[in-house]
């Protein structure tokens, strides 16, 4: 390996090889991950350019020499992982190369990060419209890999609905260049998808073609009480029905975690009373303030009048909007239940009343002092768990998600909504993928990548 880092060096400009330890002051992302593993890579390898990356993948193809790639480092699955080895990160390809205000598209390098694009979008009048947690820190490559989901996904879909083309990398340099500008375009396979959502196994993203949206003049928000999970599913299609296809959020608050993000130490307010089972923040989006204001209100007031909600508190200036996503946005409360694990699951709506009991009765069963928190993305049928449990080691680790993907499993649910297999989950892919699936997943591998020396072990082993 250090020959190949010497013969990088040499080929490379000054400062595009940096050494691991010293990355670790550096690069924004690197200390990140919600507890997860990053490691401490042999070196980080910086490219400035499409060619660079090429150059540099064409050399570990030729030595055999596994690389990671790297974008904010935000990742909860392991994704990023890497001990010892080389990691590619593109935070210097951070570039917004083209807006173009006719078609809505927005052209920019892999490593810009996600709250870069959106306020540029914003100027030039228009809405990015992926949103999460790390927006700060994540890159569009990185949100691409993982097929990123976030906050917004029930009206404006995933990462995968935002990307009209893209330039990957692949394992031996090959440059597959498909910057394709048009949303309909039916000539041939779409190879975009063979990257979105392939957690940097098949290629390396190096930039991206992202669909725009038209600015919203609206915004509407609520912070909602309600009594029973059967009205939650009511409440969601009465809202959608009512707003006339402005509802862009959905977001449900367990009692638990409204409770732990509205009460010291956390700096935020209960917009309505504590004492509920469920909270749910929903947000409408819009093209005439004075107008989606009295819908949004006769929504809100049918729903209350019907019995799907008990208690209703309306946004009435944007820092009353910023403060009730604050509280959605709060998750790092979750360390004041001690050590805990964080997971990221789907399943059908129906079935997640059922599944929260189950979940609640294995970690009680099982750890009686053990506490867990339920939120997420209910109106696209996300659900994140963050369980309090045990000492937090391995082995523990190990018997909680037995107990969560057990439960998901009997559901017919996903072990990963919105943020990938990794390292983490691999060995519960086949409980959510078939076995002829999975199969074909590794016939891509080994087609695209031989040599498997694009994040090796990730997602599957490739044997």
């Amino acid at each position: 390996m250090d020959a190949l880092i010497a013969q990088l060096q040499a080929a490379l400009p000054a400062g595009t090889v940096m050494d691991g330890k010293a990355a670790a002051e550096r690069l924004p992302g690197f200390a990140m991950g919600f507890g997860k593993r990053i490691g401490v890579p042999r070196a980080v390898l910086r490219p400035s350019s499409t060619a660079e990356v090429s150059q540099i993948l064409r050399a570990c193809h030729a030595a055999g020499q596994p690389l990671v790639p790297w974008g904010g480092c935000t990742g909860l699955v392991e994704g990023t992982y890497v001990e010892g080895g080389l990691a590619l990160s593109l935070d210097r390809m951070n570039r917004i190369e083209e807006i173009d205000p006719a078609s809505g598209t927005m052209t920019v390098e892999a490593g810009c990060i996600l709250q870069t694009v959106g306020e540029a979008a914003e100027e030039a009048g228009y809405l990015f419209p992926l949103d999460l947690g790390a927006r700060g820190t994540a890159t569009i490559g990185g949100n691409i890999s993982t097929n990123a989901g976030g906050n917004r996904v029930i009206r404006f879909g995933m990462m995968r609905d935002m990307v009209l083309g893209l330039e990957a990398v692949l394992a031996d340099g090959t440059v597959m260049t498909s910057l394709n500008h048009l949303i309909k375009n039916n000539a041939g396979y779409d190879l975009k998808h063979l990257f979105i959502g392939s957690e940097g196994t098949l290629g390396v993203v190096t930039r991206a073609v992202l669909r725009l949206r038209s600015k919203p003049v609206s915004q509407n928000m609520a912070m909602l009480a309600v009594s029973e999970f059967a009205s939650l599913p009511k409440l969601l299609r009465r809202l959608e029905k009512a707003l006339g296809g402005t509802l862009s959020a959905f977001e449900v608050m367990w009692e638990e975690f409204y409770n732990l993000v509205t009460t010291p130490p956390a700096l935020g307010q209960p917009p309505v009373p504590h004492g509920y089972p469920y909270y749910v923040m929903v947000e409408a989006m819009g093209g005439d303030q004075e107008a989606d204001d009295a819908r949004f209100e006769q929504a809100l007031a049918a729903a209350l009048e019907g019995g799907d909600i008990a208690d209703a508190v309306i946004a009435k200036s944007q820092a009353e909007r910023n403060k009730m996503w604050g509280l959605r946005d709060d998750v790092f409360q979750v360390v004041r239940l001690g050590p805990f694990f964080s997971f990221d699951v789907s399943l059908r709506i129906p079935q997640m009343e059922s599944f929260v009991a189950e979940v609640r009765a294995g970690l009680k069963a099982r750890w009686p002092d053990s506490q867990v928190v339920f939120f997420g993305h209910l109106g696209d049928g996300n659900l994140h768990v963050i369980p309090g449990v045990g000492d937090g080691s391995a082995e523990t680790h190990h018997a909680v998600e037995e107990i969560i993907y057990g439960a998901l499993r009997t559901r017919g649910g996903s072990v990963s909504a919105e943020h990938g297999i990794g390292l983490e989950k691999r060995a519960y892919l086949s409980w959510s993928r078939s076995a002829e699936e999975i199969a074909l997943m590794k016939t891509l591998k080994r087609t695209l990548d031989p040599k498997n020396i694009l994040n090796p072990g990730k997602v599957f082993e490739a044997g």
